[in-house]
């Protein structure tokens, strides 16, 4: 048996339990999860005949109510106030890593240990360099996840495979200017999905997009903040401010009835509170019809059963793409900045038509 660690946001370990038993069981690796209601993360025992295969078989990033993940490899109890380093180097034996990560959950318990990790980072870093057990170039990474100062749990997560964000979380700083703070979720979704390398073709000054629910202009705002041209759908107002930039023009319609005038939308994205599968087979007919070539939308999940509700919404998607000749990706995740909902990108990669 191995015991991998994952962290989420307080609230979603069942959906994160049923969701990583899912994927793992396609994998043909099987377990079950220990799961308590608010903690911020799951335990997840998974039968492997080889140890850590979890994290060559399945992807982070797949794994949509996930933060952050690792391997458990010892785990550290009763631990004394005056010397916690010393046995915490003796569980680790000959484990080699290049850097460590001191974690805890994301709840007001798990924050109260955050100036204590702060504080233990550098002094057992020294210590674990001069045994020879900090080195560069493993690619692993040391978790120290803590419940509390004098219990800890110890792993590895794989850098190729694990998130580069303390806890799995991207902080971001919402700018003074937005109309509102649901502006970091797309700006998230873009440094989440989209890599940097690509932005200067795929976020670059020129392209046109549509939000559709737009009102106030929270996501409108991300698309001129890179000078895009923004069609705003919504019967509610735009910010005063964005409308000034004469990169938006508004239309009062239905968001579920608005298409574009023009045949060279890039992007689409929506916020709008609706039923998922409603959305999500929305932003599969934009696709379809070749009126955007990316979508990023929210899907609002019910308070039970999530991780079914967006199996359902993929499958609406992919039997609305399935008969036609592209190639697509389709990816989410549940961002920091997203709450009851998941933010998903779908991206056409080819038109066997040329387009």
């Amino acid at each position: 048996m191995s015991v991998y660690f994952l962290y989420c946001r307080p609230g979603f370990e069942k959906d994160l339990a049923a969701e990583i038993q899912h994927k793992a069981a396609e994998k043909e690796i099987y377990g079950y999860c220990r799961v308590k209601d608010n903690a911020g993360f799951i335990e997840f025992d998974a039968t492997e005949h080889e140890p850590g295969l979890l994290f060559k078989v399945l992807k982070l990033d797949d794994v949509i109510f996930a933060r952050q993940w690792f391997r458990q490899v010892a785990e550290l109890g009763d631990l004394d106030e005056g010397d916690r380093i010393t046995p915490i180097i003796q569980a680790l034996e000959n484990e080699i890593f290049t850097d460590i990560s001191i974690d805890y959950p994301d709840t007001n318990d798990g924050k109260a240990l955050a100036k204590f990790a702060k504080k233990f980072t550098l002094p057992l870093s020294k210590a674990l360099e001069k045994r020879g057990l900090l080195k560069k170039n493993t690619k692993r990474r040391l978790h120290l996840f803590m419940q509390s100062s004098d219990c800890i749990y110890l792993g590895f997560s794989v850098f190729s495979n694990a998130s580069r964000h303390h806890l799995g979380i991207h902080r971001l700083k919402s700018p003074k200017d937005a109309p509102s703070r649901s502006t970091l979720k797309l700006e998230e979704a873009f440094h989440h999905f989209i890599p940097k390398e690509e932005w200067d073709t795929r976020l670059g000054s020129g392209l046109h997009g549509v939000d559709l629910g737009a009102s106030p202009g929270g996501w409108t705002y991300q698309l001129v903040q890179r000078s895009m041209f923004v069609a705003a759908i919504d019967n509610g107002p735009m910010d005063t401010r964005l409308m000034e930039t004469g990169q938006v023009r508004h239309y009062q319609e239905d968001g579920f009835v608005f298409r574009p005038r023009r045949g060279n939308n890039y992007w689409l994205i929506c916020d709008m509170v609706e039923k998922p599968t409603r959305v999500a087979k929305l932003m599969a007919q934009w696709l379809a019809d070749g009126d955007c070539k990316e979508a990023m939308f929210n899907l609002k999940l019910p308070m039970k059963q999530r991780f079914n509700s967006v199996l359902e919404c993929f499958d609406v998607i992919e039997n609305e793409l399935a008969e036609l000749d592209i190639r697509y990706s389709l990816k989410a995740k549940h961002l920091y900045h997203d709450r009851e909902e998941i933010t998903v990108h779908l991206y056409c990669t080819k038109r066997y038509d040329g387009l």
